[in-house]
């Protein structure tokens, strides 16, 4: 990882290792929540990296939602990406998320449930990376504005030194990201979810499926 001063933000940082790569496109896996959240994401980094999607979310409920939210990943890349982006489809087993977050059940959004729900998904992103040859990963989930961009990245730079796999810090959501995010949504006609995927997030609200 190329060492950053602390005074830059995350999304300076990105901007500053962007500058490093001068034309080479090393490959990126990038873990993805929904389509959505990739498509402002994918258009700044395609012209820097040859990317791979990884759809890995055991966390949303109910399964129909979980399809439908990575059907419309697979969807919006096919119509904006139909040459450079490939997407792959994790295995989808929510035992695993429940398993992980036992005890933390009523925990508020955005507390520690959260953050072992970032790691889970993170650390197979980082796990799939290393086995498969990949120079970078890193996810959407900075492209939230609920979402805490220095925990996302703490667990990037955890999990770089665990797997070997450099991690590209980001805060998505910087530069109208997240606004661009609703520019393309709209353009592409995407479905857009109204809590951020797990059960305990979507009761919390008052959402039954």
């Amino acid at each position: 990882m190329i060492k950053m001063a602390t005074q830059l933000n995350f999304a300076q940082q990105m901007d500053a290792v962007l500058k490093t790569l001068d034309g080479t496109r090393p490959r990126l896996l990038l873990h993805a929540c929904c389509g959505p959240c990739s498509s402002a994401v994918l258009e700044q980094l395609c012209q820097y990296f040859e990317i791979t999607v990884l759809y890995y979310n055991p966390n949303t409920w109910p399964a129909e939602e979980y399809h439908r939210r990575g059907e419309e990943l697979k969807k919006f890349v096919a119509a904006a990406h139909p040459l450079g982006v490939t997407v792959v489809e994790d295995h989808y087993d929510p035992q695993e998320f429940y398993s992980a977050v036992t005890g933390l059940e009523n925990e508020p959004e955005r507390g520690s449930r959260c953050t072992i729900c970032y790691r889970l998904r993170m650390r197979r992103a980082a796990q799939y990376a290393s086995e498969n040859g990949f120079d970078w990963f890193t996810t959407t989930l900075s492209i939230s504005p609920h979402k805490d961009a220095k925990r996302i990245n703490a667990i990037g730079q955890e999990l770089e030194a665990e797997f070997g796999v450099k991690h590209l810090p980001s805060d998505f959501k910087k530069h109208n990201g997240y606004l661009r995010s609703l520019q393309l949504s709209e353009e592409y006609g995407l479905y857009r979810q109204d809590y951020c995927g797990c059960e305990f997030s979507a009761k919390a609200r008052g959402i039954e499926k």
